[in-house]
């Protein structure tokens, strides 16, 4: 006698909390996709807490795509025609943490923002330029941990910058001036604590790519 259970589960059969929690997981994604409003995604969250079995769970996301099927076939939602966000999205993280004590540290150029990258500087100080970067998803956070050192965090205009760290006898300086956020565009949230640090975060284009330089006599 087979043990095995049918792959697809069972529409009577209860749901788990984990259950739960990943469909609720799909509906922020789809809100963030630009796929379902608030009040949609409101009513099916209430409604997802309470299913109690498969049967009432799965009706809540059968209308949407299977998470990262659309996502590779389709340009990213709300995004405009000819924006260079949906090419700057995906893939995995070049590192995920830094850390500077007594010294310094650097990310610029070309490199992926994993979905969540810890930044430490300890009597020490540290550089994230993400003006050339890609971003491993549409949503990363940046974790920093300043003390009696800084941190600098360059993002190009257009990203959406959201700042929730906490200063103690420190600060988290957001800089973001009035660029405000473009469609598609990715969301930085930065979290983390300062003591007798900062860490500062400030909004500059793009380095525009050096001219060769012209002969004399030309």
């Amino acid at each position: 006698m087979s043990d095995e259970r049918p792959e697809k589960p069972l529409p009577e059969l209860r749901a788990s909390d984990a259950d739960r929690d990943r469909v609720v997981e799909r509906l922020r994604d789809a809100v963030a996709e630009g796929r379902l409003d608030m009040e949609e995604f409101e009513e099916r969250l209430e409604a997802a807490y309470t299913s109690r079995t498969y049967a009432e769970l799965e009706p809540l996301t059968r209308d949407l795509p299977a998470e990262g099927a659309a996502a590779a076939a389709l340009p990213t939602p709300g995004a405009a025609p000819g924006s260079p966000w949906p090419a700057r999205i995906g893939g995995s993280g070049t590192s995920t943490s830094a850390v500077a004590v007594m010294s310094g540290f650097q990310r610029k150029g070309p490199w992926t923002v994993p979905a969540r990258f810890d930044a430490v500087a300890f009597w020490g100080g540290g550089e994230l330029d993400l003006r050339e970067a890609n971003f491993a998803q549409r949503e990363v956070v940046i974790n920093c941990v300043a003390i009696m050192g800084g941190i600098q965090i360059t993002v190009p205009p257009g990203v959406e910058v959201d700042v929730r760290g906490i200063g103690v006898m420190g600060a988290f300086d957001q800089r973001v001036g009035s660029s405000p956020a473009q469609p598609g565009a990715p969301r930085v949230i930065v979290t983390g604590f300062a003591f007798w640090g900062g860490v500062e975060i400030k909004v500059k284009p793009p380095k525009s790519p050096k001219r060769p330089k012209l002969s004399k006599g030309l």
